[in-house]
């Protein structure tokens, strides 16, 4: 899922205003700062599993040619799950 500029923006300050209100933290620096890295850490999080994403990809359709045949029985979706699970795993990305 790709999220535009003005989404991941709106996303981290409700994070930071949801947090701030629970007492969950206390900024050390001006409220802009938090939210703007909140908002780092979402886009970077996004380009990670897009990134895995391809990758699964990838090795989904190398599998497959790799099969010939007999590839005309594999549930791609339920392939494609499995190996993103994989790399996630390998790389340490939360999905």
């Amino acid at each position: 899922m790709r999220l535009r500029e003005e989404q991941i923006q709106r996303l981290a300050e409700k994070v930071c205003n949801d947090l701030s209100a629970e007492g969950l933290i206390t900024p050390r620096r001006d409220r802009g700062a938090v939210v703007e890295g909140i908002a780092k850490a979402v886009a970077e999080n996004f380009n990670q599993e897009q990134s895995l994403e391809r990758d699964a990809e990838r090795l989904l359709n190398d599998t497959i040619a790799g099969l010939g045949r007999g590839a005309a029985e594999i549930d791609r979706r339920r392939m494609l799950k499995m190996i993103k699970e994989k790399l996630a795993k390998e790389r340490k990305i939360v999905l």
